[in-house]
């Protein structure tokens, strides 16, 4: 258990002692009008990170069950469905047109992304545990509720729109409340939260694949709703925030984040990676299938490439604790783009298996660092609404994304169209990081 050596001032709230760090009570609340005493004190508090600790490594895994139940299950897994569903529920609906279940949903689709802006704003006003909790349930019962669904406005509506909403809820509060508990060890930590990520792409589509032939789609879907069950049971547990709530001026926008040039083109290239980066996990299965894998080897590399964005993801966390995460996001972002032009170009089970490999690697570096510019662009005061008005923003590209290269695949008939393009966004999103990065430096090198 940690012992802070500074506990929170008294008179941070009229008449209230605050109690220790680790159990400030959920929605506790500062009043509207901030004064600049309370403010000195709260920042002298923000000081003093822990960095590490129980308490602080229980949030970590907490953290980590929340990526695994959202990006692991809701994004990664989608390929599983996808697939199932072009195949054998929805064989009359057109793949862009089942792309958008997909793209309303998850993972870097719109709505895990979506309620960031709302969400992040509650986390600084203190409203925590109670919003997590109540979008665990709804997550949790949206998965189950997927299995009995027959029809594509009931799985547009259940796995696409709710599913993602609770999903957004959860992992925006997840990722926020890091920064109450480290600051030195910010990207490691990102970096181990986002193995969740690989660990969810790893084992639901293995276990759709191993479950579907034997006991059907409707209890694989409910296979996974237990795993979910579980995973956000223990989450519930354990994540905890460290800081008193600030009621910070401005609302629920904090329009003065964008004065800052850094802050409003990385938001740009938000918009542009998500439009490209998820073109060839979505589609993988499929195109395996198209150039003459088994059906029951294609799953298995959608669950390769999230293996190997595991290591990639905890690579990149230790790498920007030493040279700064814009050093490490933009070559391994590149090396996605560019594999993006080269995966409709494999067509052996070897080549598909090395691009898997490599794009997983490459990805899940962005992906796992993806929130770590905009926290450090501001104070921790702050952090839930400025890194919940980018994720609300790059939700745009995350809606578009897939269903234009399902488009495209549909009048071109193939994925070579839908690689060069989803290839190009991501390489001129790259070039924006290239920009911000200069920007938030004010020269060519160093640490960022």
């Amino acid at each position: 258990m940690l012992k802070e050596k500074n506990p929170v001032p008294l008179g941070v709230e009229h008449g209230v002692i605050p109690p220790a760090p680790e159990t400030i009570r959920d929605d506790q609340k500062l009043p509207d009008k901030t004064s600049q005493d309370i403010t000195d004190k709260y920042a002298k508090y923000a000081g003093e990170v822990p960095d590490g600790g129980f308490k602080a490594w229980s949030v970590v895994l907490a953290s980590m069950l929340t990526t695994f139940c959202t990006f692991g299950y809701v994004n990664s897994s989608w390929g599983v469905f996808q697939d199932y569903y072009e195949r054998v529920l929805l064989p009359d609906k057109s793949p862009s047109t089942i792309a958008w279940i997909g793209s309303v949903q998850a993972g870097p689709y719109t709505f895990i992304y979506l309620p960031a802006l709302a969400t992040g704003r509650l986390f600084d006003l203190g409203y925590f545990k109670i919003p997590y909790f109540v979008a665990s349930c709804g997550l949790i019962a949206c998965t189950f509720l997927t299995a009995e669904c027959k029809q594509y406005w009931q799985l547009l509506l259940v796995q696409g729109v709710f599913t993602g909403l609770f999903s957004g809820i959860i992992y925006a509060q997840a990722i926020s409340v890091l920064s109450h508990w480290f600051s030195k060890k910010k990207g490691i930590v990102l970096g181990i939260v986002s193995i969740g990520t690989s660990l969810g792409g790893t084992l639901f589509p293995i276990t759709g694949q191993k479950l579907i032939p034997h006991v059907g789609f409707q209890w694989t879907v409910r296979a996974f709703g237990f795993m979910v069950l579980f995973a956000l049971g223990i989450a519930n547990l354990v994540i905890d925030r460290r800081l008193p709530p600030v009621n910070v001026k401005g609302g629920l926008f904090n329009l003065s984040a964008f004065r800052n040039p850094a802050y409003t083109i990385y938001c740009i290239s938000g918009i542009t990676c998500l439009l490209g980066l998820y073109t060839m996990l979505t589609y993988l299965p499929v195109s395996a299938m198209a150039v003459g894998m088994s059906d029951n080897f294609s799953f298995y590399f959608l669950a390769i490439a999230n293996a190997a964005s595991a290591l990639g993801r905890l690579s990149a966390g230790f790498l920007a604790d030493r040279i700064g995460p814009l050093n490490v996001m933009i070559p391994f972002t590149g090396v996605a783009g560019i594999l993006t032009f080269a995966w409709p170009y494999a067509s052996s089970q070897g080549a598909l298996i090395g691009v898997s490999v490599i794009y997983g690697f490459a990805s899940g570096t962005y992906i796992s660092l993806l929130v770590a510019p905009p926290m450090a662009m501001g104070d921790v005061g702050d952090v839930g609404r400025r890194v919940g008005m980018f994720l609300t923003i790059a939700a745009l590209g995350a809606l578009l994304g897939t269903p234009i290269s399902g488009m495209i695949n549909a009048r071109t008939g193939g994925f070579k169209d839908p690689g060069f393009y989803a290839g190009a966004i991501v390489m001129f999103s790259v070039l924006l990081l290239f920009v911000v990065r200069y920007l938030h430096l004010g020269r060519l090198y160093g640490k960022c």
